[in-house]
């Protein structure tokens, strides 16, 4: 095979690569096109744990919100939210989440299978199941930028559509990162 055989082959392969992440991000908006047309502002899910607990993995309204976040920690990234254009009261959102243990400190290594199979079994049966039905602030008039999820203690959940960051002081939810779960929770 000539050099420019080569060149071209490896040109159509990169063509073919750019393409198919093209198509995979569009394929991401694909299924929130309508909702984004009537959208007060498309963006990513994102989410703050405020707990010493890991979020193994959320979801919004059945959307992924695709990363772990650990304790006391962000994250998030799942592609293509977006909330209505007109804010109505009593609109909620549904949050799905798995809690688990928060660190890896008794980690046993890989050696002795045993010893591993049994710290493995420990860490789930930690794991939480969630799931909880949350109202979306009024942003009647703001900008919206995706939803951002707030896990706090005692399993309850906040959630902001604000394009603002956390650290500013415009921010809607004003909450420390680390916050202690209190000995009873609230019924």
């Amino acid at each position: 095979m000539s050099k420019v055989t080569r060149d071209r082959s490896k040109s159509k392969g990169c063509r073919f690569g750019v393409l198919l992440g093209i198509a995979l991000l569009a394929g991401c908006s694909q299924p929130q096109a309508e909702a984004q047309t009537q959208s007060g502002g498309a963006g990513t899910i994102k989410a703050i744990n405020h707990t010493k607990w890991a979020i193994n993995h959320f979801s919004v309204n059945g959307q992924s919100g695709i990363d772990a976040i650990g304790p006391f920690d962000g994250g998030g990234g799942g592609c293509c939210y977006g909330v209505s254009s007109v804010w109505t009261p009593g609109m909620m959102v549904q949050i799905d989440w798995e809690s688990g243990l928060g660190s890896s400190d008794d980690f046993p290594g890989y050696a002795d299978e045993k010893k591993f199979l049994e710290w493995a079994n420990k860490i789930k049966a930690q794991h939480r199941q969630h799931s909880k039905a949350v109202i979306v602030p009024d942003y009647t008039g703001q900008e919206t930028c995706g939803i951002t999820v707030h896990f706090l203690p005692c399993d309850e959940v906040k959630v902001t559509t604000s394009c603002w960051s956390p650290t500013n002081a415009n921010y809607p939810i004003k909450l420390p990162l680390e916050m202690k779960e209190p000995k009873v929770c609230p019924k």
